[in-house]
């Protein structure tokens, strides 16, 4: 079974972060959201109140096969401030597992020098964070190894099935498209 966390804080974009938990444990992934703020307690850029699974302190990041970031703000923010999540990222980029980034979140990554070489998207506007990759305009979800952006919550859908294809298989991820009537 594929480990998977999101990773999430106050002003964290819900459509982005319950999506990717929705379609991946669909998929039967062991998936934990966890709080990179003092508190499980977390608030959403919309004011959706959510309860993590855990604190940062409780998970273990390097036991991981996939780690997501959502994006929205303050909570992008918050997620490039945690000093816990950012060696967690910069050992699963030496180590070659997934990591996931969608909306403003690809900026961690491109704080980190993770996007560099790399082609990688974001939210429009935000392409000067992610120095030194090729910056994609026009697809909604851009692989390139082991790392997967995405535009913003319009593609937070194909952004999970994505993650769901490159943990599970294709065949898995238009099982779960077909039975959420994932329409084209």
């Amino acid at each position: 079974m594929s480990k998977v966390y999101v990773f999430l804080a106050d002003g964290f974009e819900e459509i982005e972060a319950l999506t990717v938990v929705d379609i991946l444990r669909r998929a039967g992934a062991d998936l934990q959201t966890v709080s990179v703020m003092e508190s499980k307690s977390l608030e959403g850029r919309s004011g959706i109140k959510v309860e993590a699974d855990l604190l940062f302190a409780e998970c273990s990041p390097g036991a991981a096969d996939l780690l997501v970031l959502p994006g929205g703000m303050p909570g992008t923010k918050y997620l490039m401030m945690h000093s816990g999540l950012r060696e967690a990222l910069l050992q699963a980029d030496r180590e070659k597992r997934l990591i996931g980034a969608i909306c403003a979140a690809p900026t961690v990554l491109g704080s980190l020098g993770i996007t560099e070489g790399r082609r990688a998207t974001s939210y429009p506007g935000m392409a000067d964070k992610l120095k030194g990759c090729t910056y994609v305009e026009d697809e909604a979800v851009v692989t390139d190894g082991h790392i997967v952006t995405s535009r913003g919550a319009g593609t937070a859908m194909a952004f999970s099935l994505k993650l769901t294809a490159l943990l599970f298989g294709e065949e898995k991820a238009s099982e779960i498209s077909r039975s959420v009537v994932c329409m084209p």
